[in-house]
């Protein structure tokens, strides 16, 4: 089944919490993934920052939210328990815990209250989808990259190609190759024959070669074009290659590097423009916001 939203999750974490004991999150984690019956699939997708897995998330916020209703509590550093108060909930058995369920307890509206302060006569809505705060937030701010990702691939398209090369040069140091910048300005571009447009060194004592096509196109680049570049490369007696170029490769052509034995990269226009986000090129920061959680190692001795 698809994992399931934190508000889902609120009634069966109470439910697992109502034995009295001590548990931890992790515990909870297995005892309601065995409960949902989720895949491997389901326990390793991650969220967008690939900081955390989507379920251990939503069942973290699920515990936040029951906790500032006063329906758990902190027994021990990193454990909960289920309090007085919650044992009331599961004793009326309700049908779901959800967000307008914890409306009734005080110190949740003045948990949400601290939050956020909805206008005055507008009832505050519900997190959209069943997300989690944290899943909002990511999600908008994967927007905003993808926004920014589709803008700087135009700019590219729209630049000359001596300066596109340049920006293939400053990409490919800023990620560990080709030791320094004018070093690896004199390697790129002296080839130019054999369908190689450059050459850089792999790392900073130029132990092995990296053989590079860059185009700048529109239309798809298929398997012909990659087979030519292959053939370069044997004709270069080399073995690694990265084919960069603005536009997309074709389906045929990726399955043809699947199957070889020389290791050829292919970054599309959408990898460019992850790839120089990634490394700062092209871009610049307009604001940044730190996303900070307890330190329980802090308060291991208290």
């Amino acid at each position: 089944m698809a994992i399931p939203d934190f508000q889902t999750i609120m009634l069966p974490l109470l439910r697992f919490m109502g034995d009295g004991k001590d548990h931890s999150i992790h515990e909870a984690v297995d005892k309601l993934a065995e409960d949902f019956s989720l895949s491997v699939q389901d326990l390793n997708e991650m969220l967008p920052s690939g900081k955390q897995t989507t379920f251990y998330n939503r069942v973290g916020w699920a515990r936040t939210y029951l906790s500032k209703s006063g329906l758990l509590e902190i027994s021990r550093r990193s454990f909960y328990r289920i309090t007085e108060r919650g044992r009331i909930v599961l004793k009326d058995n309700p049908s779901k815990i959800d967000m307008r369920f914890l409306q009734q307890f005080p110190e949740f509206v003045d948990f949400r209250e601290s939050q956020r302060k909805p206008s005055v006569g507008r009832e505050e809505p519900e997190p959209i989808g069943g997300r989690t705060p944290e899943e909002i937030l990511e999600d908008a701010f994967q927007e905003i990259r993808d926004d920014l990702a589709a803008d700087l691939l135009e700019n590219v398209k729209n630049c000359s190609p001596a300066f596109f090369e340049r920006l293939v040069v400053e990409l490919l140091v800023k990620m560990g190759y080709g030791g320094s910048r004018k070093e690896a300005a004199r390697a790129v571009g002296q080839v130019g024959d054999g369908g190689i447009d450059g050459i850089i060194d792999e790392d900073r004592l130029g132990l092995d070669a990296i053989y590079i096509q860059a185009k700048r196109w529109d239309n798809v680049v298929g398997r012909p074009e990659i087979q030519k570049f292959v053939g370069a490369l044997m004709g270069k007696r080399a073995r690694k290659g990265i084919f960069i170029t603005t536009s997309n490769f074709s389906p045929e052509a990726i399955s043809y590097v699947s199957g070889i034995d020389f290791k050829v990269v292919l970054i599309d226009g959408k990898r460019l423009a992850d790839l120089m986000i990634d490394y700062d090129i092209g871009i610049t920061e307009v604001t940044s916001y730190k996303l900070q959680r307890i330190d329980s190692d802090f308060f291991s001795n208290s």
